[in-house]
């Protein structure tokens, strides 16, 4: 088991920035990689970014576009997802998630299926 949880959501103006902060507990060292989701109400839960313990190795959704930085303090126990320039599109709830499966192609962790265990969420709201 995998316990993740979500904090540093909150308001915004568009423009600014906001760090997301991912503490996980539990056996952490099962997972090969943590990952950033995040969804709107009526809409699916898209990807935005994966951190593979591999190789230290990073991999982020197209409309990124270099705003948005996953990182790692420490191994295996908390994830950062730091939002800069932040769009009203990018208000969401943001979810971290955790997979237990070893996967050689790196975007593959992009895909939800591959993600076993999930957080609560924490809202971003982007005022314009």
């Amino acid at each position: 088991q995998v316990q993740l949880e979500e904090s540093g959501g909150g308001p915004v103006q568009a423009g600014g920035s906001r760090r997301l902060s991912c503490a996980a507990s539990g056996r952490t060292f099962t997972t090969y990689a943590l990952g950033w989701f995040r969804q709107v109400p009526g809409k699916e839960r898209e990807f935005v970014a994966a951190f593979r313990w591999s190789g230290s190795r990073t991999y982020y959704a197209d409309f990124v576009k270099g705003r948005f930085t996953i990182s790692t303090d420490n191994p295996k126990n908390t994830i950062y997802l730091e939002l800069n320039n932040l769009e009203p599109e990018d208000a969401a709830t943001y979810y971290c998630a955790a997979s237990l499966l070893s996967c050689p192609i790196l975007t593959y962790y992009g895909r939800r299926s591959v993600y076993g265990y999930w957080g609560q969420g924490t809202q971003v709201t982007v005022s314009s």
